[in-house]
């Protein structure tokens, strides 16, 4: 595959539906350059689908995850039934018991092929274990996948120890706490299903109540897949002590900033109140980044999608927990997170990761300047309604690090309604497709992707389906600026 230079040359127009991004064989997004695709692929139109080379890896698979769950299936002559691929067999397991939970009487086993467990299951429940699948992120990753085919090279198990290694120093640096205190996963779903099963083993299996506007996801796997979570919309604090003392929660569930709204809760002040009533904090920092925020004062643990900003390239699916060193169940969370965490971040994946991470840094403070430069451009367009952005929230502002900053994510709405933002999209010249924190800009119309079957409750809460969310990149900033104004 020859790697296009999306800095230069976005995934931008018509022809380029389904376009991997970046055009690399594991590439975590895929081109979907106008609205209609949007919609398209929401809907599952066959031409939409038939036209992705690529896929967000928990929403779908990647193409050599698809050929082994393929010839798994035709390895064991069950072509009528539908085959997950998990990287060892406490993983299938799981999933497994989740689908029979749901219905004790669907028919599912687990086979091996290739060195990989495969939990096959039929038609009817397909749809549970397709849940498992995306809300856990525990599934067999895309170069484990390559290397079970026979179409990459496995790399030594030392190699990528090493590469283990050097990632949890690096991420110590980043939290200023012990290496014994951070976990890789295989993605930062995997990271939170962890916490979760820890936290149930430390609280009892209670739900979980999420403050703010969630990422989907973050919900969607305490509520499907675990005991339930509740969701607090209205964030004043003495809404928030009511709800506290009427749920009593295994644990809150806080996303810095929120997502697409950048909007960030009064973390120090739930925190307090949280300790007064022995609730476990659990923190989202994968958009604003601890390497801008000082977080583990107010949290128990923090997870992150190392996929985004950490690793900025858009090609690895990787996820960390980082339990605070202030935390009061400290060691109680970091005996139980090796027991109850199913796998770990593959060697490949983790070797990957390292190498692409060492200017995260350096990379993270561009995205920082270039993403507030171009919300201050577009605060100036008469034709745009709001931009929604970290900087003025005092909440955020609390949190800040010493020299740090607001993330490469910011949000736009258009005067015009969602006709105007149809035509903006449509007509602008960078990448569009979901993910966020690559090096290459990215936009998409985030509530239709995200709550497609719910715009109207989006819309309750607040968030406008026609919103447009901007994950900015590493473009000459003037260059950036003059594609968005001329589509604007």
């Amino acid at each position: 595959m020859t790697e296009r230079n999306l800095l230069i040359d976005p995934c931008w127009s018509a022809k380029d539906l389904g376009e991997p991004l970046p055009s690399r064989p594991h590439a975590v997004s895929v081109a979907l350059p106008r609205w209609e695709d949007v919609i398209a692929y929401e809907e599952k139109v066959p031409a939409c689908i038939n036209s992705l080379k690529a896929i967000y890896p928990r929403f779908g698979f990647n193409p050599f995850v698809a050929e082994i769950a393929r010839k798994s299936l035709e390895f064991h002559g069950e072509s009528k039934k539908s085959s997950w691929p998990y990287p060892n067999r406490a993983s299938a397991l799981s999933a497994q018991e989740y689908c029979l939970r749901k219905n004790s009487d669907c028919f599912s086993k687990i086979e091996d092929f290739l060195g990989v467990s495969c939990l096959i299951i039929d038609q009817k429940n397909t749809s549970s274990a397709k849940a498992f699948w995306q809300h856990t992120g525990l599934g067999l990753s895309s170069r484990e996948a390559a290397i079970a085919l026979g179409k990459e090279k496995k790399p030594l198990t030392s190699d990528g120890d090493c590469a283990r290694e050097a990632l949890i120093k690096r991420l110590a640096n980043i939290y200023n706490c012990d290496n014994s205190l951070i976990r890789l996963h295989r993605s930062g779903m995997a990271a939170l299903t962890t916490i979760i099963s820890a936290i149930n083993c430390i609280k009892g299996t209670s739900s979980t109540l999420q403050i703010g506007f969630p990422y989907v996801d973050v919900l969607k796997l305490p509520q499907i897949i675990f005991q339930g979570s509740d969701l607090i919309i209205k964030t004043k604090l003495n809404h928030i002590k009511e709800e506290l003392d009427k749920k009593n929660p295994a644990a809150l569930i806080i996303e810095i900033p929120s997502n697409p709204l950048l909007q960030c809760v009064d973390l120090i002040s739930i925190s307090k109140l949280a300790k007064e009533k022995n609730i476990p904090v659990i923190v989202d920092d994968t958009i604003g980044s601890s390497l801008n925020v000082h977080l583990t004062p107010y949290a128990d643990v923090i997870f992150s999608s190392l996929t985004k900003s950490f690793a900025g390239r858009g090609d690895i699916l990787a996820g960390s927990t980082v339990i605070s060193p202030y935390s009061k169940w400290k060691k109680e969370i970091a005996e139980i997170i090796p027991k109850v965490a199913l796998s770990t971040l593959s060697d490949s994946d983790a070797i990957e990761l390292e190498l692409t991470s060492r200017d995260v840094k350096d990379r993270l403070k561009r995205l920082n300047i270039s993403c507030l430069k171009l919300k201050e451009k577009l605060e100036t367009k008469k034709e745009i309604s709001k931009v929604l952005h970290p900087q003025y929230c005092k909440n955020f502002n609390s949190l800040l690090k010493k020299g740090g900053g607001y993330g490469c994510l910011l949000s736009f709405e258009l005067k015009g309604g969602i006709e105007e933002s149809k035509r903006v999209y449509d007509s602008l010249r960078v990448n569009k497709g979901p993910s966020l924190g690559t090096n290459f800009t990215l936009v998409c119309p985030y509530v239709q992707l995200a709550h497609f079957k719910e715009l109207k409750w989006a819309e309750s809460c607040g968030v406008s389906e026609h919103l447009l969310r901007v994950s900015v990149g590493l473009e000459n900033e003037d260059e950036l600026w003059s594609r968005f104004n001329s589509a604007i």
